[in-house]
Parts: structure tokens; C-alpha cells; sequence
């Protein structure tokens, strides 16, 4: 067979050596490979035909290991070896020592090569017997070998895989390294990573000073990972002392780093230094994963500033990277939690349109948006669709639910779903009560509240700081800021521990009741106590400070409140904006708006009127002008005064499409909101209207004069007000305006009420044609009839009713 082998070489072996198929034995394949070794795809081959007939035995196997590692074929001996401990119904004890024995007994005659250990020792590990590939570690050792460092970091690696293993990870460090493996940087950082594990970062730490007296750098894995240590434990200046250490020693953070660094950033409340550090990583070329970006929306979004959340999320797509389920959910929430529910709802349906399902998380997100807001059927709409995708509500699910029924003051409906909730086997806990009652309070059944409150404490449940600060709230909102302090010395007496939530509802309490230098010794006790305030308790101070017009208080508070930390939020920049416009500090004002809209925050209403007053006083026409269609296109709406300005300013300029424009917007906004009959709706508007057209034919430049006019004038006085100008025996443009009124309505109460009988109307026409002769202006009577009559559909009068 040797000889066939050797001289047909080049035939195929399966017809070469099919006449020795029946005859061939086990020690014969031992025999030939003796003869052919050193040809080593000869070997392979004729061992392949072999295993087609007979399975080879465990020597025959351990030959073919060998001579494949001599040759350098380590993926062939890993497969042989490999393949043995896939077999089922081994008995493991026995085909070990078999094994070992027999890889043993082959080294020397067929390989020579060590690494066939590292290998076999690799298997063990990877198949799951690491008991076994301990012993063969000191089994090698007695043989004088010691098992290859990439081999040993495998094994540390599985166990640090088995939170039960980590301990043992840490032991077999230290008990190979006092054997003689040369552990590497990938070695201390599977330690460091260990220790991190088990919560012991400090020891971490450590070990990564150890590991360069070992003559091991640390890489950029090595400070990564005690970096994101420190951020479970949230030690901010750790992480960042061990930054600039790194930097120090020319090693560039990594995406990973700069992921952790987010990540404490934000849930430390230091978004803007969050949003820095996502900047020098842009910079650094480090282009950041679906992770970073959607940590890094998720801090801006729970800060409350939604729009460059949403910048974020766009620019995430432009660098193609397809958002996940995740940073939709973080991005809906966000849109929630600022009453965007609309865009909420549409970005629902894109990630669903996208072929990303939303799971339970994501529902409840919008669910709870829904019941804040009030939409209690687009929230069980979304339940039963929830169901419908075989999708199980979770607590979370109901609280938010029974939240917003409490709400809405259908109490008993909440206590039926805490009954099904109970059917589905959900066990309650604080948080549902919690929304119960705060639904309670928010309702106005504060001793309902209380009386939930001492039943749960009579049933052994341990009162929390939201059951505590929701009963706070509901005192101070209602002037019970006595009481309101009473519960906080009972929560502190129960060894709770306030939040800053729990001040501010009692900071709000001061502030609303006027008690300003309550409000400003609560805030000098906490801190004094260590206890950092936010933006938000800042913001009811300085709120007061500007309704009082004291601004240098204000700005001296803004000040402080920066030195603290302390990053304002939207509500801190239009409280300091309207204050300032409110006393006419224009530059600190238009300075603290660009410095907004720069951080990607936004103006109210309120704030965008009074800055846009204040421009006006100052003469600012320009800037003013700008904010006032920023804020039309923003569909914000200026108050009468700011319409008034601007439709007189256009009508002066002869931009009478713009004039008319800006009245039948100031007519939507302004008066239709203030009829108190919605019917007369379309009455109104058309009343308006008419006035420009009136004023346009006329010639008459105080147009806007009807936007003060009292609607309510025309519904009682309507005939009393026409007597009264028939009796002057003269006019004015507004005594004109006021008649055109009373005529304007007249014609559409005639059409919308069938008690005003025509004549009426017609006498309230020629008391008009009276009026426009006295003020010589007979040829704009007729243009001003047919403007009237365009305006309403009227028939056209006659020659004979016109001249009458």
C-alpha cells in the first residue's frame, strides 16, 4: 500500500487503494504514515480516505495532530481535536486520560512541536471543560512545559464569562503567574475588567499601576475600562483625572471611552459637558456608534431641550447610521415628555414603517405621553394594539394608565384596571399607588390622598419620596405650604431622604404664595447641606424676582447659579429674557436670545412679545421686525398690541397684501379665539375683514382701530350706539369704524338669525350713507357698497336704493 501510494501519487487515492479497502487494519494506517510523513498533503489525504471506511483510532488521530502541527496546519489539529469531544455519550473522565496519554506518547516520534499542547488546552477550554483543562495546565508542568499566554487568556477569558467563575479568575492569575506564564496587557485587562465586575474599581485601579511595574503597558482597553468602572459608581473626577492621564501618555480614547464618559456625564445632570465631550470626539475623528449617539439624545432629551435631540437624531442619519429600536424609544420619550405628541406619534409609525418593531418599552412610552396629555383613547387605543401584537403590559404599562385616569377624575374606572391588573397577576407596588395618588391630588381630593396614604402605611407598605413630594405638591398648589412642611420634617423623621424635586415643590409653594425670603432661605439652607439645586429651583426665584422688577437680584441669582454648575434650561432663559425686555435691558436680553437659540432652545410666546415690545420702545425696528416673523413662521402668535404696530407700519407703507394679510391672521388668532359663541365665528372674521376694505376704499389709515373694538358692544348695544352717532350730527374715523361695525353685523345676524328683520339692517345702512356724506366722501360710498357686497354675497342695490 506504501509503495502504491507513494508511485500512483498523483491518481486519485480512492482508485489507487480501492483494492486495499476490505483489507485495511489500524496498525497497517499507522504503518503507512510512518512511511509517507513527511509529505504532509499525502498524509492528509490518504488519512481523509481512511476515515471514509473505518473510523481511525485515538493513536491514529493523535499522529495525524501531531504531524499537522509540525507542518504548521494548526486549524487541521484543532479540528481533529476538536471533533473527538463533539462525539456524544463520552465518558469525559476516561477519553481525557485516554487522550492526554496518547498525545503524550506521540509527541516525541511524530511532531516535536509544543504547541499541540496549547492547542488540546485551547479545546478544553472552548468546549466548556475547564476543570479538565486546569488539570492538563499542571499536568504539562510536571513534563517541564508551560502552556502559551494566548492559550491561559482564553481560559480567564471563560471564566470571567461566569459572574459564579470571576473570584476563580482572579486565583488563577495569580496561581499561573507564580507558575511562569508571562501574562500580557490583554491579561490585566480581562483582571481589570473582572474586578470592575465585581464592584471593586478602587482595586481596579490598582491593578493598572501594578501592570506597567510589571513591565506591561496599558493600553487604551486598560484605562477604558476603569474609566467605566468609575462610571457605575459614578466618580466623575476620577474619570476624568484618568483622561488626561491617558492623554498625558499619547493614548487616544477610544469610542468606548468617550461612551462612558457620555454616559456619566449625562446622568450626572452635565449635559453641556456631555454634548463638549461628544464634540472633541467628532474632532478627534472618532466617529461615535449607535451607543454614543443615542446617549448623548438620550441626556439632551431628558434635560428638556427636544429640538437638538432631534438635530442629533437627524445627523445620526446623515452619517449613515440607522437608528435602533432603542433610540426611537429615547427620542419618543423625549417628544412625550415636552407634549410633541403628535411628532411622537409620527415617529412611532416610522420606526414601525422601518420594520422595527416596538416592544413594550417603546408603547409605554407613548402611552404615558398620551395619558399626561390628557388623549386617554389614544392611549387605550395603543393598549389594545399593545395586545393585539401579543405584546404583555407591564406594571409600568397600568401605572401610567391608571395615572391618567386619575387625572381626568375617573377614579373608579382606575380602580377597576388595579383590579385586572391583580387578575393578571401583576403585583402592585408604590409606583401604581403613587399614580393613584397623585391623580387623587390632581383632581383636587387631597384627603382622599391622605386617607390612600394611611391605609398603605396600615398595610405595610414603605412609604417613598414620590408618595411624600406628591402630597407636598398638592398642599402647596393649594396654599398649604404649612402643611406642606409638615410632611417634610414627618419624610425626614421616616429617614427618607428628600429630592431635589421634593424642595423645589416646596420652593414653588414659597414662590407662589409671594414668600420670597422663604423661597431664599430654603435655598441658602440647601446649600449649606450640600444639597445641589437645579435650573428649576432656580427658575421659581428668579420668576419672582422678575414679577417684583428687581433684575439685579435676578441676574445676580443667574450668576450664582452658573458658578454652582448649574446648566439653565429653556424656562431659565424666557424668565431672563422677559424680565429683561420687561425693564428695558434690551442688550442683556438680546444677548441672553442668542445665547439660546445657540444651545438649540426656544422662545415662548409670552418671551417673544415682550422682546419684540421691547425692541419697539427702543426703536429697534429691525431686530424687532426679524423676531416677528421668526416667531409667525415658529406659528406662535403676537399679542394685539404687536399686530397692531405692524399692520398700521405695512398699511403707512402701502403693503396693503401684507396688511391683509397679517388682519385676517390677527382676526384667526386674536378675535375669533374671543368670541364667546363659537357660531359667530364666521362673523366676526367677515366683520373684520370688512373693516380693512372700508378703510382701504376710504382712505382712512387707522385701520387696526377695530382690533380694541369690544365684540360685545355689537351683540348688546347695537342700536344705542347707532343713536348716539345719528346724534353727535358728525363723525370721527373711529366713531366710522364703530357704525361700520354695528352695519357689518347687522347684515350677518340678518343672515344667521331670522329675528333681525331686513329693515333693520337697511337703517343702520343709510344711517352709514349719512355719515360717508358728512365726511365728503360720497364717491367712496358707492366703491365702499360694493366692497361690502363682495364681502357677503349681497344682491346689488339698485340706482333708486343707492341715491336714497
Amino acid at each position: 500500500m506504501t509503495n502504491t501510494i507513494k508511485y500512483r501519487r498523483f491518481e486519485p487515492l480512492y482508485q489507487v487503494l480501492q483494492p486495499y479497502k476490505s483489507k485495511l487494519r489500524s496498525d497497517h494506517l499507522i504503518w503507512i504514515l510512518t512511511n509517507i510523513k513527511s509529505d504532509y498533503k499525502l498524509v492528509v489525504a490518504f488519512f481523509e480516505w481512511a476515515c471514509r471506511n473505518k473510523a481511525p483510532s485515538l493513536e491514529a488521530r493523535c499522529i495525524i495532530i501531531q504531524i499537522a502541527v509540525a507542518s504548521k496546519d494548526s486549524k487541521m489539529a484543532y479540528d481533529l481535536i476538536y471533533d473527538f469531544w463533539a462525539k456524544p455519550n463520552l465518558d469525559v473522565a476516561y477519553s481525557y486520560s485516554c487522550f492526554v496519554e496518547r498525545l503524550i506518547y506521540t509527541y516525541k516520534d511524530w511532531g516535536s512541536n509544543p504547541h499541540v499542547f496549547n492547542l488540546f488546552f485551547e479545546v478544553l477550554v472552548e468546549v466548556g471543560m475547564l476543570s479538565e483543562a486546569r488539570k492538563f495546565f499542571e499536568k504539562m508542568l510536571n513534563y517541564g512545559l508551560v502552556i502559551s499566554v494566548n492559550s491561559c487568556n482564553l481560559y480567564l477569558s471563560h471564566l470571567s464569562k461566569h459572574l459564579t467563575r470571576l473570584k476563580d479568575g482572579l486565583k488563577v492569575f495569580q496561581e499561573f503567574l507564580e507558575a511562569g506564564v508571562c501574562w500580557n496587557s490583554a491579561s490585566h485587562n480581562m483582571i481589570i475588567h473582572v474586578l470592575c465586575q465585581l464592584g471593586k474599581v478602587r482595586e481596579a485601579h490598582s491593578f493598572l499601576v501594578q501592570m506597567e511595574l510589571r513591565g506591561c503597558l496599558a493600553d487604551v482597553v486598560s484605562y477604558s475600562t476603569v474609566i467605566n468602572g468609575y462610571v457605575d459608581v459614578g466618580d466623575l473626577h476620577k474619570v476624568l483625572r484618568l483622561v488626561d492621564e491617558m492623554q498625558t501618555k499619547g493614548l487616544k480614547p477610544n469610542a468606548f471611552t468617550y461612551n462612558s464618559i457620555i454616559l456619566l456625564l449625562c446622568n450626572n445632570g452635565n449635559v453641556a459637558e456631555a454634548e463638549k465631550v461628544f464634540r472633541e470626539m467628532m474632532g478627534q475623528k472618532i466617529l461615535p456608534d449607535n451607543v454614543v449617539y443615542t446617549t448623548i439624545i438620550d441626556g439632551i432629551s431628558k434635560c428638556g431641550n427636544v429640538p437638538a435631540a432631534i438635530k442629533l437624531f437627524k445627523d445620526m442619519q446623515n452619517e449613515k447610521l440607522l437608528p435602533d429600536s432603542i433610540t426611537y424609544t429615547v427620542i419618543i420619550n423625549g417628544l412625550c415628555q415636552s407634549g410633541n405628541l403628535i411628532e411622537a406619534a409620527e415617529l412611532f409609525q416610522e420606526m414601525v414603517n422601518k420594520g422595527l418593531p416596538p416592544d413594550v418599552i417603546t408603547y409605554t412610552t407613548l402611552i404615558d405621553g398620551y395619558c399626561k396629555a390628557g388623549m386617554l383613547k389614544e392611549a387605550f387605543f395603543l393598549h389594545n394594539q399593545m395586545v393585539e401584537m401579543k405584546l404583555t403590559p407591564n406594571v409600568v404599562t397600568y401605572t401610567a394608565l391608571v395615572d391618567g385616569l386619575c387625572k381626568q377624575g375617573e377614579v373608579d374606572t382606575a380602580n377597576e384596571l388595579l383590579h385586572e391588573m391583580c387578575l393578571k397577576g401583576l403585583k402592585l407596588n408604590m409606583c401604581t399607588y403613587n399614580a393613584l395618588i397623585n391623580g387623587l391630588c390632581k383632581s383636587g381630593n387631597i384627603m382622599q390622598a391622605v386617607k390612600l396614604m394611611e391605609d398603605l402605611e396600615e398595610a405595610g407598605f414603605h412609604l417613598d419620596v414620590i408618595t411624600y413630594t406628591t402630597l407636598m405638591d398638592a398642599y402647596c398648589k393649594s396654599g398649604g405650604v404649612v402643611e406642606a412642611h409638615k410632611l417634610l420634617k414627618q419624610m425626614l423623621n421616616e429617614g427618607l431622604q428628600p429630592t431635589i424635586v421634593t424642595f423645589n415643590v416646596l420652593m414653588n409653594g414659597f414662590c407662589m404664595l409671594g414668600m420670597l425670603e422663604d423661597g431664599e432661605g430654603l435655598l441658602r439652607w440647601m446649600l449649606e447641606k450640600d444639597i445641589i439645586p437645579n435650573a428649576t429651583t432656580y427658575n421659581f426665584l428668579m420668576k419672582q424676582y422678575c414679577i417684583r422688577n428687581n433684575m439685579r437680584a435676578t441676574s445676580e441669582l443667574y450668576r450664582v447659579m452658573c458658578a454652582q454648575g448649574v446648566i439653565p434650561d429653556n424656562n431659565t432663559y424666557n424668565i431672563l429674557v422677559k424680565g429683561h425686555s420687561k425693564a428695558r435691558n434690551m442688550k442683556e436680553a438680546w444677548y441672553l436670545h442668542k445665547e439660546m437659540v445657540e444651545k438649540g432652545f426656544t422662545l415662548t410666546s409670552s418671551s417673544y412679545n415682550a422682546l419684540i415690545r421691547g425692541l419697539l420702545k427702543r426703536k429697534k425696528y429691525v431686530e424687532a421686525g426679524e423676531l416677528f416673523e421668526e416667531m409667525r413662521r415658529n406659528a406662535l402668535t403676537p399679542d394685539k398690541e404687536i399686530y397692531n404696530f405692524y399692520l398700521d407700519r405695512n398699511f403707512d407703507q402701502g403693503n396693503m397684501d401684507l396688511a391683509l394679510e397679517l388682519c385676517d391672521e390677527t382676526i384667526e388668532k386674536c378675535l375669533v379665539a374671543e368670541v364667546v359663541d363659537p357660531g359667530h365665528g364666521v362673523a366676526v372674521a367677515g366683520l373684520c375683514r370688512c373693516y380693512v376694505v372700508v378703510a382701504v376704499v376710504t382712505g382712512v389709515k387707522r385701520c387696526t382701530w377695530i382690533l380694541s373694538c369690544e365684540v360685545h358692544l355689537l351683540f348688546d348695544d347695537l342700536h344705542k350706539v347707532t343713536w348716539i352717532i345719528k346724534g353727535e350730527g358728525k363723525t370721527s374715523s373711529n366713531v366710522m369704524f364703530l357704525l361700520m361695525a354695528s352695519f357689518s353685523f347687522g347684515i350677518l345676524l340678518l343672515r344667521n338669525n331670522e329675528a333681525f328683520c331686513e329693515m333693520c339692517v337697511y337703517s343702520h345702512l343709510i344711517t352709514l350713507a349719512a355719515i360717508l356724506c358728512w365726511a365728503h366722501s360720497t364717491g367712496a360710498l358707492c366703491r365702499m357698497l360694493n366692497a361690502c357686497g363682495d364681502t357677503f354675497a349681497l344682491a346689488p342695490l339698485d340706482d333708486q336704493q343707492t341715491v336714497k
